[in-house]
C-alpha cells in the first residue's frame, strides 16, 4: 500500500555525517548476499573479485571510483587534462591494491553546461594519457547532463593469479607493516591550492608563485598510482599478507587493515617516509608534521603487510618503508610519536560524508 509519509520524511531521521563513508556503507548493504558462485569476493575491499570462468588460474578484479565537482575538485584550480589522468590513476590504484593489474576502464560522466566541448577535450586527453601510462584500454562508459557542474565515475577492471591476490584481511601478529613512496604531499599541495584559492576570491587580480611547491602539486593533482609495486615484489618473491591503497589517509587505512584482520597494530611516527617539501610546507602553515603524514589522503601510495621472516628481502628497496608491525591488541592502533609518547590513533583522514 501506498504510504504518503515515507520514512525519508519522518521527524527522526539520522544524519550521514554520524555514520562516515564507509559506516554508511556497511549500513546500505548489510542485508545484501552473494546469488552466484562466481562472486568471490564482494563489499568490503579495494575491488570485487570475481571467478574467472572455467579452470583459469586468475580472478577478475572491479572497482569504482568518483570525482565530483565542489567535493573532490575545484574547477577554479583544477587543470581539466590533470583531472583526467587523476580519475584513471585513482581508480586504478584500487586494483593495484589487490596485488593485481588493471586492463580496462570505463568513464561516465555527469556534465554541466557550463563546461564546453573543447574542455571536456582537454578533459579527456589527460585519460588518454593516464591510459597509456598505466596500459588499460577505455572499453565504454556513459554521458548525461547535471545541473551541478561535473561528476567523474570510472570503473576499472583488472586481474590477478588466485596465488598472489591480497585482501585487507590476512595479515598476522607481527606482521611488518610496509609502505610505498612518501606521505603527506598531496594533502600539503591541497592547502597550497585552497589557500590560493580563497586569496583569489578576495583579490582576483593576486598572481600565485607556486614554482616552488611543484612537488605538492603534482601529488595532489596528478597522482601516480603505484604500477610498479605489483612487479617489485614478484621479482622479490614476496607475497603481502594484506595490502590497501592509501586514499583517505594512512590513519584510516591502517585502521582498516586492523578491522579487517580483527588485530591491532603498533605505528612509529618518525620511520613514516616524508619527502623535504612537506617538512617545509607544514613549518609555513604552522601544522604539526603528524597531520599530512597520518591523516592527509590523497597520496594512493600503498601500504601492506609482510611476514618478518620477509624483512631482510625489502630493508634495502628504497620505495619501500617499514613503519610498524601488527598487534594481538584487537582494534587497537598505537602510534609511536616522533617526541616518544605513545598514542591512540585515530581515523582522521579524508571522509567526504563527515567533511
Amino acid at each position: 500500500m501506498y504510504n504518503p509519509h515515507p520514512t525519508y520524511l519522518m521527524d527522526s531521521f539520522s544524519e550521514l555525517s554520524k555514520l562516515g563513508e564507509f559506516g554508511l556503507i556497511s549500513k546500505l548493504t548489510q542485508g545484501f548476499s552473494a546469488k552466484h558462485k562466481s562472486t568471490i569476493f564482494g563489499i568490503g575491499d579495494d575491488a570485487a573479485v570475481l571467478g574467472a570462468t572455467g579452470e583459469s588460474s586468475s580472478v577478475k578484479l572491479v572497482s569504482v571510483d568518483n570525482l565530483t565537482e565542489g567535493t573532490h575538485f575545484l574547477k577554479s584550480y583544477t587543470p581539466l587534462q590533470h583531472l583526467g589522468y587523476k580519475a584513471v590513476s585513482t581508480a586504478v590504484s584500487d586494483i593495484y591494491a589487490m596485488n593485481g593489474v588493471p586492463r580496462e576502464v570505463l568513464i561516465s560522466l555527469s556534465v554541466s553546461n557550463h563546461y564546453s566541448v573543447e574542455m571536456l577535450e582537454l578533459l579527456y586527453s589527460g585519460i588518454q594519457s593516464a591510459c597509456e601510462v598505466f596500459q588499460v584500454d577505455l572499453v565504454g562508459g556513459d554521458t548525461t547532463s547535471s545541473k551541478l557542474g561535473l561528476t567523474i565515475n570510472v570503473t576499472a577492471l583488472g586481474d590477478a593469479e588466485k596465488s598472489e591476490l591480497t585482501y585487507r584481511h590476512g595479515s598476522n601478529v607481527n606482521d611488518i607493516l610496509i609502505v610505498t613512496g612518501d606521505l603527506g604531499a598531496a594533502y600539503m599541495g591541497w592547502k597550497i591550492l585552497d589557500r590560493e584559492y580563497h586569496i583569489a576570491k578576495s583579490n582576483p587580480t593576486h598572481e600565485p608563485d607556486l614554482d616552488r611547491y611543484h612537488y605538492l602539486l603534482e601529488r595532489q593533482l596528478r597522482p601516480q598510482a603505484r604500477k610498479d609495486i605489483v612487479t617489485l615484489l614478484k621479482n622479490a618473491n614476496i607475497q603481502p599478507t594484506s595490502m590497501i591503497d592509501i586514499s583517505d589517509g594512512l590513519s584510516s587505512e591502517v585502521l582498516h587493515l586492523c578491522k579487517s584482520s580483527e588485530l591491532g597494530c603498533k605505528i612509529f611516527e618518525d620511520k613514516i617516509p616524508v619527502d623535504p617539501a612537506v617538512m617545509l610546507s607544514v613549518d609555513e602553515f604552522s601544522i604539526p608534521l603528524s597531520i599530512p603524514i597520518l591523516h592527509g589522503g590523497e597520496d594512493y601510495e600503498l601500504l601492506f603487510t609482510i611476514k618478518p621472516s620477509d624483512y631482510e628481502k625489502i630493508k634495502e628497496i628504497k620505495e619501500l618503508s617499514a613503519i610498524g608491525h601488527m598487534t594481538s591488541e584487537r582494534g587497537v592502533a598505537k602510534v609511536i610519536l616522533s617526541s616518544g609518547m605513545e598514542s591512540t590513533l585515530q581515523a582522521q583522514g579524508w571522509d567526504q560524508l563527515k567533511n
